[in-house]
C-alpha cells in the first residue's frame, strides 16, 4: 500500500521534499494542486503537503520534510546522529526558509516578472542575504557539511535554496569570492536528493541586468517658430538661465489631497497615550473620517512555513522599512501570536483614501499578504482594529509574543 501523496508543485521550497522521495525510493505518490483531494484539504493552496494512509495530512516544508525521512527510519542519518545534532539540522533549515529565503525572494522576484524593481529594495536584500552567506562560508570553511561529517536534509534543504541565487542572482565572480559554499553545493546538487534537478540548470557567468522601466513615447516635436529679430547686444551676453531640475514622482496618494485631521496627529495620540483608554477612543470619535480613510486587514499568507517568533518578526520588520515610502499615508501594527514552529502574522492597516494598492505596492514582497477591506460600520471589524493596535487580547486563541508598529 502507498505511503501517501505528496503535493510539491515546482517551487523552490519543495525541492527537498522531492528529492528525499526520489532517493530514498518511497512508495509515495506525487498529486497536483489541481487535485480534488488537494483543494478540498489545504484550502490555503500551499504546497509541499502530504496526505497519507488513514487522512492524516500534513503541511509546511520543514515538517513534510522531516516526515518523509521519518517513513523510511525514524533514526535515519539523515536526520542527525544525535539529539544535538538534530537541532543543528533544524536550526539550519529554519535559518534558509526564515532568513535567506526570504530576502532572495525580494531580490530575484523584480528579474522575473513577479514583482516591481526597486533597486533600494532588491539592494538592502542582497546586503542581508550576504550576512546569511557569511554564516554559511565560515561553517563550511572548516566542515564538509552543514551538521557532523556527513549528509543530512540540512545540506539538501538548503542548498536548493540557492536555485534562484545561483540563476539570477550570483554569478562566476560571486562563486569564486565564496569558494567554500561554492564548492559545498556542487557536491550537495550532485547528490541523488539534488541531481535529478539541478543537473540540468546552468548557472549564470553574470548576475541578470535590472529590469528597465518602459520607454515613454515621445511626444511630437512641435513645429519651429520663425527665428525672431536680432536682440541687442546686451540681451545677448544674457548668461542662459540654468534647465529646472526634474521632479521626483510623486506618490499616487499625493493626489487625494491634505486630509481634515493630519495624520501625524493620530500617530502622536497613539504614541504618547493609553491606547485603549485614550487614543482608540479619540481615534474613532475625533480621527477617523470614512471617506478619507480606509481600514484593511493584513495577513501573511504563508504562516505554516514561519518558525521561530523573532524570525517572524523580523519579517514583519523588514516588510514595514520597504513599505517606507508610504509613511505619510498610512498607520498600522502588525503581530507575532503563538509560539515557536507554529505562530502566525496579522495587521490593522489604516490607508489614505480607498485603495490599499497604491500604499502597499511599494514593497516588493506586499503580495505576500492577503489585504481585506474592513468595514468600520461592522463592530467585529471595530474589534479587530482595536485588539491589532492594543496587543492585550489573544489572536485565533493564541497569545500575542511579538509585533511592530508602522508609523
Amino acid at each position: 500500500m502507498s505511503l501517501g501523496t505528496l503535493y510539491a508543485g515546482e517551487a523552490t521550497r519543495v525541492l527537498a521534499a522531492k528529492g528525499v522521495v526520489k532517493a530514498l525510493d518511497l512508495d509515495v505518490k506525487f498529486g497536483e494542486k489541481t487535485d480534488e483531494a488537494f483543494q478540498k484539504n489545504f484550502p490555503l493552496g500551499k504546497v509541499p503537503a502530504f496526505i497519507g494512509p488513514k487522512g492524516y495530512k500534513l503541511n509546511e516544508a520543514i515538517a513534510v520534510l522531516y516526515y518523509l525521512v521519518s517513513l523510511k527510519d525514524e533514526n535515519h542519518p539523515l536526520l542527525g546522529k544525535t539529539f544535538q545534532d538534530r537541532a543543528q539540522v533544524l536550526k539550519w533549515i529554519s535559518f534558509a526558509s526564515s532568513e535567506f529565503m526570504v530576502e532572495a525572494t525580494t531580490a530575484f522576484k523584480p528579474f522575473v516578472g513577479k514583482a516591481p524593481y526597486n533597486k533600494k529594495a532588491v539592494d538592502e536584500a542582497l546586503e542581508k542575504m550576504e550576512k546569511c552567506v557569511s554564516a554559511l562560508e565560515a561553517r563550511l570553511e572548516h566542515y564538509t557539511y552543514l551538521v557532523g561529517e556527513r549528509l543530512t536534509i540540512a545540506d539538501v534543504f538548503v542548498a536548493s535554496m540557492f536555485y534562484r541565487p545561483f540563476t539570477i542572482l550570483y554569478g562566476d565572480e560571486w562563486r569564486s569570492k565564496h569558494p567554500y559554499l561554492t564548492r559545498w553545493w556542487k557536491t550537495i546538487a550532485a547528490t541523488d536528493f539534488l541531481n535529478w534537478f539541478f543537473k540540468d540548470v546552468k548557472l549564470i557567468e553574470k548576475p541578470m541586468e535590472a529590469p528597465k522601466p518602459a520607454k515613454k513615447e515621445k511626444a511630437p516635436k512641435a513645429e519651429k517658430a520663425p527665428k525672431a529679430e536680432a536682440a541687442p547686444k546686451a540681451a545677448a551676453e544674457k548668461p542662459a538661465e540654468e534647465p529646472a531640475q526634474e521632479k521626483k514622482p510623486k506618490h499616487p496618494l499625493e493626489a487625494l489631497g491634505k486630509p481634515t485631521i493630519p495624520l501625524d496627529e493620530w500617530k502622536r495620540k497613539y504614541s504618547n497615550e493609553d491606547t485603549r483608554a485614550v487614543a482608540l477612543p479619540y481615534f474613532w470619535n475625533e480621527f477617523f473620517n470614512p471617506d478619507e480613510w480606509s481600514l484593511w486587514k493584513v495577513a501573511y499568507k504563508y504562516n505554516d512555513e514561519l518558525t521561530l517568533t523573532f524570525m517572524s518578526n523580523n519579517l514583519v520588520g523588514g516588510f514595514f522599512n520597504r513599505l517606507s515610502a508610504s509613511t505619510k499615508y498610512m498607520f498600522g501594527s502588525a503581530v507575532v501570536y503563538g509560539e515557536n514552529n507554529n505562530n502566525g502574522i496579522i495587521g490593522a492597516f489604516l490607508v489614505r483614501g480607498q485603495d490599499a494598492v497604491p500604499a502597499f505596492e511599494v514593497a516588493p514582497d506586499w503580495e505576500s499578504y492577503e489585504i481585506t477591506k474592513l468595514d468600520p460600520s461592522k463592530p467585529e471589524d471595530r474589534e479587530f482594529v482595536d485588539n491589532m493596535w492594543a496587543w492585550d487580547k489573544p489572536v485565533n486563541g493564541k497569545e500575542i509574543v511579538d509585533g511592530k508598529v508602522f508609523k
